[in-house]
């Protein structure tokens, strides 16, 4: 028995060996990817075990010579003179909360309304306006950001306050906080999003306005992706690196004033990275302490927000 198409015929049998064929293929793919997944998912893993491994060797040499007493609770960062210098990581510490926390006042409000407007209160034509268009700001390079507050926001700042200086910790915390909207805007919206709109009908059927929906009902739902939302925001202000390079400068003093030059972990790694510091020195090697005191931090935010995040979502 055979079987026509067009100028060829095709007998069963011929039929029969291209599905074998066909079938052949099919499985060596499917033996091939997931192989190939793993892969994968073990180089991801060796480049993180090599980071932090790199980080540890690194900086177990700088605490062979300098104590690591003197670099968790001494109030001075002086690293460049080798015999009387004094590396005392509380104020880059502070000099990176401070900006953070500046950060965190300006993304959080604001990123929290966008998203409440966009998930509650938006037109579908107008969500799919606003949305990329607040998301844009993600895709600035963090340079422009710190040109920015240098040459824009501190002068116009200074207007207001006399007394601020050229380099200081407001003008950089305020434009990181502008950064950072869009991520905190974005990811709380996507959670109250997410929630089922039965819940929003119920309430309403209850006789609950939209604002009371929108901030006793929605919001608690969300709870638990705008929380994680929140803790990555912040990790991400801690590990911002041009804008307070640029905008923050280079003193690392001590001081909870927002007025003030700053320095924070990044900035200082900036600083030495570019040349300062031979390789080998003492200097040099403390970038790797300090390297390994943002880890720290920011593995501690992302560990925050996991568990945040599966606290809340047991909870509702």
């Amino acid at each position: 028995m055979a079987m026509t198409d067009g100028n060829r015929s095709y007998s069963v049998r011929d039929m029969i060996k291209e599905n074998k064929k066909k079938q052949n293929g099919q499985q060596f793919v499917e033996w091939l990817m997931p192989k190939f997944l793993l892969l994968t998912a073990i180089i991801s893993i060796l480049t993180t075990i090599g980071i932090l491994f790199t980080l540890l060797f690194e900086t177990f040499i700088f605490f062979e010579r300098v104590s690591i007493v003197e670099f968790l609770t001494s109030k001075e960062w002086l690293p460049w003179d080798e015999k009387t210098g004094s590396f005392g990581v509380a104020p880059l510490v502070t000099g990176t909360l401070l900006t953070t926390a500046i950060a965190m006042v300006v993304a959080i409000p604001i990123g929290l309304a966008s998203a409440i407007y966009l998930s509650e209160y938006a037109s579908e034509k107008a969500r799919k306006v606003l949305k990329p268009i607040l998301e844009v700001l993600a895709g600035i390079p963090t340079i422009v950001y710190g040109f920015f507050a240098l040459t824009f926001v501190t002068p116009l700042l200074q207007k207001v306050i006399p007394n601020l200086g050229i380099f200081n910790a407001l003008s950089p915390g305020i434009v990181m906080g502008i950064m950072i909207i869009p991520m905190v805007a974005s990811l709380s919206e996507d959670a109250m999003s997410s929630v089922p709109n039965s819940i929003r009908e119920g309430a309403l059927g209850l006789g609950s306005t939209k604002l009371e929906v929108a901030l006793k009902v929605v919001l608690p739902a969300a709870t638990s992706g705008i929380a994680a939302s929140f803790m990555l925001a912040i990790s991400r202000a801690v590990g911002e690196t041009m804008i307070v390079a640029v905008a923050g400068g280079s003193s690392p003093v001590f001081t909870f004033d927002v007025t003030k030059s700053i320095q924070t972990l990044t900035a200082y790694i900036v600083q030495v990275t570019t040349g300062d510091a031979g390789y080998g020195t003492t200097v040099y090697y403390s970038i790797y302490a300090v390297g390994m005191t943002l880890f720290v931090f920011t593995l501690a935010m992302n560990l925050l927000a996991q568990y945040i995040s599966r606290r809340f979502r047991e909870e509702y």
